[in-house]
């Protein structure tokens, strides 16, 4: 829990808490004369639901990854790991053009209300946009953190990776204490005489 990365992502996972619980929660009105609800950003839809989705997936997200960080010096498969730090670079990247993205449209939409149109949520939605703008920073902060766990498992691949085409294979070397000149005859050739005239085959 003590880690930067660990506590930058229990920031960002309590960010997109009160995000969406700002939107789910007064998030949408209602005028006493028409009982629907609206959403209070401009009376656009749009602008609520993007707000609650991306704070719930960014939320559970959070829960996922603080997961992998606890249990990921226990990983040994290099190939497991590299594909938890690849994932975890993709997601934050993502997300934090998302809260930018997000940011901007709640900003812009609110902009838009009409002061008749909120009552009491002014307070949630002006919350929802304020933490969303920190989201973007918690978010940035976690993918600089994924960046380095990433480059620094390549340069310890790197370290301990020896290309087998860069040795030069040394030649074969004959067996020691053996030579050609020393070579003998092998046994049994010339136990017995030979007849006369006759001359033994050679001995390859």
């Amino acid at each position: 829990v003590q880690q930067p990365q660990v506590l930058a992502r229990i920031v960002s996972a309590v960010f997109a808490l009160i995000v969406f619980a700002c939107l789910v929660g007064d998030g949408y009105s209602s005028l006493p004369e028409d009982p629907e609800l609206y959403c209070i950003f401009n009376h656009n839809g749009d602008a609520c639901r993007y707000g609650i989705g991306i704070g719930v997936l960014a939320f559970l997200a959070c829960i996922f990854f603080f997961m992998v960080d606890v249990y990921f010096p226990q990983i040994s498969n290099t190939t497991d790991r590299k594909y938890l730090v690849l994932a975890d670079l993709g997601f934050s990247g993502l997300w934090t053009f998302l809260w930018f993205i997000g940011f901007c449209f709640l900003t812009n939409q609110w902009s838009w209300t009409r002061a008749e149109d909120v009552y009491i949520e002014a307070d949630s939605a002006r919350a929802a946009i304020t933490f969303s703008f920190f989201s973007i920073f918690s978010w940035a902060l976690l993918l600089t953190f994924a960046y380095k766990r990433y480059k620094m498992g390549v340069e310890d691949f790197a370290q301990s990776y020896a290309d087998p085409s860069s040795e030069v294979s040394a030649p074969y070397s004959s067996y020691p204490n053996i030579s050609h000149e020393s070579y003998q005859q092998p046994p049994f050739t010339h136990t017995a005489e030979a007849p006369e005239g006759y001359q033994p085959p050679p001995v390859y």
